[in-house]
């Protein structure tokens, strides 16, 4: 007998067709829960957009909140410094600083000391065959004493050249630069220091480079220039400053000192301006919140004619987030009980009829002129509830977070059931195969005698017929 390769192939009978219409009944539930996990994750999925979109919105939110350390004013002014002569100072303003006119008159620029030493040939050692340490200090020079801030050791070469000192003196990083001029008179090695009179240099411990800045010892050094602070007034108010960059004098300015006024005084204005990044603020939260807003209109929507929903219509995680933020809109104020800018309606945002906001930039020009500190405090609060608020959407323990949690556990348990169904129906049609196998087997067996027995009768009538 042959042997049978598939079922049907020895009787003759449909048996294979057979046993795939029995597994695809059996695998009805299988299929259902598949439909179940499919649905179940397209919510997850559309949890996931609204997750995203309140994500931007609180992005947005953020940018229009003070940080703990600022006012909401601070947040949004823009801080400027001009100077009249430009030729004399420039002028940089940051948060503190007060607007103001000043009155600047600069009688001394800061200047750095330089010290050079005496020509020799490009190439000729400047340093013993032994080398040593150069102390290099930097300090206060009154009178004929020196008093050192600061004492740093550099190692020279033996046989060093002028070069090798410049090098040695710019890799340590003293804060002194050391150069080399080709003049009349040879190579000089020129040091300059820091600017500011406390910073006068002092060489010692090798033949050859040292400089005494008292005058009262042997020195290989001349000095170009002495170090001087700069002077200067504000307001009549005397000032001196170690650098030409001067901070710390007016709140939140930085000057550059450039050149001396000479009996011509300049003016420095302090200047503050919100409107700028104020409506920037508030325009990209209004974009950030349409965003939002569209997203979770087309998320819950239903359309009557196509008969079509969206992907968390009648979801409650998602009425309760728009819900929450619809109130946020026009229900936090400034927290003013005076000033008629209280909300967000009162100073140029409306609402549409599909629930987009639009910004009156007028409006808001003309508000924001009119009391800036207000207004400022408004949308740093319209800022902080957003925040607050989307937190409790999507933060840790927000509501959208736990619905996702939850449909993805959901999801894990349908997963767990297809695969126990899954194995059930592997048992169930090995089942079936056996049962059919045995069934085809003797199916064959009874054809074959069938078979036989015709051939055996007609064998016996030819017989008799002959």
């Amino acid at each position: 007998m042959a042997t049978i390769t598939s079922l049907g192939a020895g009787s003759g009978l449909d048996l294979e067709s057979l046993v795939t219409k029995l597994m695809s009944a059996e695998s009805t539930p299988l299929t259902t829960l598949k439909k179940k996990t499919s649905a179940v994750e397209t919510k997850i999925s559309a949890l996931g957009k609204l997750n995203s979109a309140l994500s931007a919105l609180q992005t947005a939110a953020g940018k229009m909140k003070p940080s703990v350390t600022q006012s909401a004013s601070e947040k949004f002014a823009i801080y400027t410094a001009t100077v009249a002569n430009t030729t004399i100072a420039s002028a940089s303003a940051t948060t503190g600083a007060v607007t103001g006119n000043y009155s600047l008159e600069v009688s001394q620029l800061a200047a750095s000391h330089q010290i050079k030493s005496a020509g020799f040939a490009s190439s000729s050692t400047v340093v013993s065959a032994t080398g040593g340490t150069l102390s290099l200090s930097l300090g206060s020079l009154s009178g004929n004493s020196f008093t050192a801030n600061s004492t740093l050791s550099i190692d020279i070469s033996a046989n060093a050249t002028l070069a090798d000192v410049r090098n040695a003196i710019n890799n340590k990083g003293a804060g002194v630069t050391a150069t080399i001029v080709n003049g009349t008179a040879g190579a000089q090695l020129v040091l300059t220091g820091p600017e500011g009179k406390d910073n006068t240099i002092q060489l010692s411990g090798l033949s050859g480079l040292a400089y005494d800045p008292t005058g009262t010892a042997t020195s290989n050094f001349t000095k170009i220039q002495p170090p001087q602070d700069a002077e200067f007034t504000l307001n009549g108010i005397a000032a001196t400053s170690s650098s030409n960059k001067v901070s710390g004098k007016i709140d939140g300015i930085t000057l550059t000192l450039t050149a001396k006024t000479n009996g011509s005084p300049t003016t420095l204005t302090v200047g503050k301006e919100t409107e700028t990044e104020a409506t920037k603020a508030l325009q990209e939260f209004i974009t950030a919140y349409n965003s939002a807003n569209s997203t979770m209109k087309t998320l819950g929507a239903y359309n009557a004619t196509t008969k079509t929903s969206g992907e968390l219509q009648g979801n409650s995680t998602l009425r309760s987030a728009m819900s929450s933020l619809r109130a946020q809109v026009f229900g936090t104020t400034s927290g003013s009980t005076t000033s008629a800018y209280q909300t967000l309606s009162n100073i140029g945002v409306s609402v549409g009829s599909d629930g987009a906001l639009t910004l009156d930039g007028a409006k808001f020009k003309a508000a924001i002129a009119a009391d800036p500190t207000v207004v400022s405090n408004l949308i740093g609060n319209v800022g902080k509830a957003f925040d607050s608020t989307i937190n409790g959407l999507i933060g840790t323990d927000g509501t959208v977070k736990t619905a996702t949690d939850g449909l993805s556990k959901t999801v894990t348990s349908y997963q767990k059931q297809q695969e126990r169904l899954q194995d059930r129906l592997v048992t169930i049609e090995a089942r079936y195969r056996a049962q059919f196998s045995a069934l085809d087997t003797m199916v064959s067996s009874l054809n074959a005698s069938a078979s036989y027995l015709t051939n055996y009768i007609t064998s016996l009538n030819n017989s008799k017929n002959n």
